[in-house]
């Protein structure tokens, strides 16, 4: 078994296409995804899970239909289960995020943001 620190830095240099997820590690039945985000996303919720985003370089909003969380580097926000949210972000920001194996970035909201699930990098 190879003991390898895992390099956010290095795994987000290898693809360019914004809002597409990719899998760098698994812990039971979660995985931890890098993306690139910008531009404006789409309303979806998951109806059966949290999602957590980190953002590891940039600033990141989370818009909800009452409210909304702006997130600089180095900060945090669980989304609850249900929670109807649509991510954006003004300027390329880079972001952890933490979910369920097997989880659609759009939710049940399929469409042209629809991105491939548990492609791993």
């Amino acid at each position: 078994m190879l003991h390898n620190p895992i390099n956010f830095k290095e795994k987000l240099s290898l693809f360019n296409e914004p809002w597409s997820p990719k899998v760098i590690a698994e812990m039971n039945d979660y995985q931890f995804k890098v993306v690139k985000l910008q531009g404006d996303f789409v309303w979806h919720d998951h109806k059966d899970t949290d999602e957590t985003f980190i953002v590891l370089a940039g600033r990141l909003r989370i818009d909800f239909r009452d409210d909304h969380v702006e997130l600089s580097e180095g900060e945090m926000y669980v989304v609850p289960k249900g929670v109807e949210h649509k991510p954006y972000a003004e300027h390329e920001a880079h972001v952890l995020l933490i979910e369920p194996r097997g989880v659609v970035n759009t939710g049940y909201n399929k469409g042209s943001k629809t991105a491939e699930s548990d492609v791993w990098i």
